[in-house]
This record gives structure tokens, sequence and C-alpha cells, in this order.
């Protein structure tokens, strides 16, 4: 009975000795296996790398102001009788705004021009018997000052009546209406503001060093969060005769379109002044670009070794970079890469270095210098 025990015990082991060698073997086949594994090559976009020109630009930031901006007000102390205009709505120069009341002028007005009248009167009548020599020298004149008197308070009654009909100084925008109807109005007191919006100023300041390269009738490119993906040209229009003595900034003040309205008087806008002077760069698309916290990078696609002519395949070398300007969907490389260099475009965050790559361009997206909304 125990050698029977003996005998099945000493069977159960090797059957275990057995069956661990087979895992073994199958595990060590699995391992040589993977070790073998080579992973399919992954697709990719690719651009070369190409010297181009970028104009050069100096960089501010600008405010925005109405060629022409006033808050109208009111000359004389009169009650509003009537509202001629809406709030933020358009107007040309001259339409009336409002009417103040003019009641009481308006009844001066027949007693001055009847006192005008009879001054005219006496005046013909002394003319006549200063050449009879019935009157002297100085009763004519007397007479002459009175016509010019009451001449004069006829046109004071009459621009005090035309001036508590306020109209609009030039043609604009309004703002916001801040009086009401029947409110007495001081001199001085608001009516509303009135800005000319087409074409509109870009003012801003530029360090003192940078004013030789600066000069009248430059091109200027704005931005702002108010446009997005939008960018407006204008041209360099006026500069000041001197330099801020706090912060020896020259001020310059460039003109702008504004047909589309959306450039408003206080906005601050990014500006961009274009200057003769080209620089060469490397260029190439920002989505090509690896950013990282320890260095930005690009992938370069290069043949494999041992392969003729890239019939073999291509791999990847990860190549880090320092990155210039910024235009469009392009960035600037200042050092890292060579004009003719091939690397991909698209899809960089999935790739590492050494990886085996095919190149397939037919999903390609467009890059452009200057990209358009509707593009993006």
């Amino acid at each position: 009975m125990r050698k029977r025990i003996i005998f099945t015990l000493i069977g159960l082991v090797i059957l275990i000795a057995i069956l661990g060698a087979i895992k073994a073997m199958q595990i060590g086949a699995m391992n040589e296996q993977g070790k073998k594994f080579v992973p399919p090559p992954e697709t990719v976009t690719s651009v070369a790398v190409e010297a181009d020109s970028w104009e050069t630009s100096l960089s501010a930031v600008g405010t925005l102001n109405a060629v022409q901006g006033v808050t109208v007000g009111a000359e004389f102390v009169g009650k509003v009788v009537k509202i001629a205009f809406e709030a933020g709505t358009s107007v040309k120069k001259g339409d009336i705004l409002l009417r103040q009341d003019t009641s009481s002028e308006e009844a001066q007005l027949p007693g001055a021009m009847a006192q005008a009248d009879l001054s005219r009167t006496n005046f013909d009548r002394a003319e006549q018997l200063f050449a009879k020599g019935i009157i002297a020298r100085a009763d004519l004149d007397n007479v002459v000052a009175n016509v010019a008197q009451a001449q004069a308070q006829v046109e004071n009654i009459r621009a005090a009546i035309a001036k508590k009909t306020i109209r609009a100084p030039f043609s604009g925008q309004l703002g916001i209406r801040q009086i009401n109807l029947g409110q007495i109005l001081r001199e001085g007191d608001p009516i509303v503001t009135l800005q000319s919006l087409d074409p509109i100023y870009v003012d801003f300041n530029l360090p003192q060093q940078q004013f030789p390269l600066v000069s009248l009738g430059l091109p200027v490119r704005v931005t702002g969060d108010a446009m997005p993906g939008v960018t407006i040209e204008g041209r360099i229009t006026a500069m000041n005769p001197q330099v801020d003595i706090e912060t020896r900034n020259i001020k310059i003040q460039a003109t702008v379109a504004n047909s589309t309205g959306k450039l408003r008087p206080g906005m601050f806008v990014n500006v961009a002044v274009g200057l003769p002077i080209r620089q060469k760069v490397l260029a190439i698309p920002a989505t090509a670009i690896l950013y990282a916290p320890y260095g930005d990078s690009v992938f370069v696609i290069e043949a494999q070794r041992g392969a003729k002519d890239g019939k073999g395949g291509s791999t990847l070398r990860q190549q880090f970079v320092r990155l210039g300007e910024k235009r469009g969907d392009f960035v600037a490389v200042t050092s890292g890469l060579k004009d003719g260099e091939t690397i991909v475009s698209t899809g960089v965050f999935k790739l590492h270095n050494g990886q085996s790559v095919v190149i397939d361009n037919k999903l390609a997206p467009s890059f452009q210098k200057q990209p358009r909304p509707e593009n993006n």
C-alpha cells in the first residue's frame, strides 16, 4: 500500500514537471515571436521644408478712435419739446436730432422785426433831412446806429431759435439717448454721442529705437478679439513729432476701413506694421510641431537604412527645433531644420522616434499664410 502511494506521488511529480516544461516552451516561443514581430507602418502626411521670404513687421497694441466723435449737447437753456432720433441709428450731417421750446423767442421776434423796420424808416427820413441841412451829422450817425442795433436784435433772436433746433454736425452713428421729452436742458447738457465709424483711427505706440524704421504710408494689419480670424488693412497716416518723455515711445496713428462696423472706438486691437525689409525663413505648418515642456520638436522622414531610393520604407527621426514668428497656418523655424528636408505635417502626437511610416498625402490639408474663417 505504501509503495503504491509512493509511485503515485512520483508519477504526479513527473506529470507536473512535464506540464511545466511544455508551458515554459510555449511562453518561450511566444516571447521569440514577440521579439520578431514588426508593427505595420503608420500612414502619415508630409510636407517639404522650403525657404520662404516673409515681410518684416513691428507689433504693437493699439486703441481704436473715431475719426470724428462728439457728445452732442445743448447750447441754450430750454425745455425739450421733440426728440427726432432713435438711439443707435445712423444719421447724416444736418439731420434734426432735437427741438427745444422756442415760444419765448418766437414771441419776441415780431417786435424786434417791427423795431428794425421803424429804424430803417427813421434812417430814410433822417437822410433826407441831413441832405437839406436840417439835422447835424451826429444825429444821422445815431439813426444809423439804431438801424444796426435793431437788425442785430432780430438776428440774435433768429440765431437762438435756430440753435434750439439741434442737428447732427456730421454723419455717423448715434449712441444711447441721454435726455427725455419735457426735460429742461441747461447749457452744455449732453444729449447723445455721435461717432463716425468708417474709416476709423488706430492709435498705438512704438519704442523710440524703432522710429527710424517707420514712415507715413506704411501698411498696417489690424486684428482683434471682436473679429476672430479677420485681418483689416490700413496705412499709417500720422506720427507725433515728439517722443513721450516718460515712456520713450512715439505715438503713431493709422487709418483703416471699417465698412462692416465691427471696429468701435475704445476697443483694443493688435497692430502689425509691415516694413519694406523682408526676412528669409524656413516655414513649416503649425500642425507639424509636437509641443512639449522640455522642447518643441518635429518628425523628419528619412529612408530606412539599407534601402535604396527610399523603396525599402521610411522611418521617423524626432528633431528638436527652435520656433520664431507665426503667420497664419505656418510657423518660422530659426534652428533645427534644413531646407529640403521632409517632415510629418499632421498627427504628430501619435508618433515616436524610429517609427516606420508610409506617406499618403491624398487627404493632406491645405496650409495658408492668411487663412480665411470659412477655411478653418
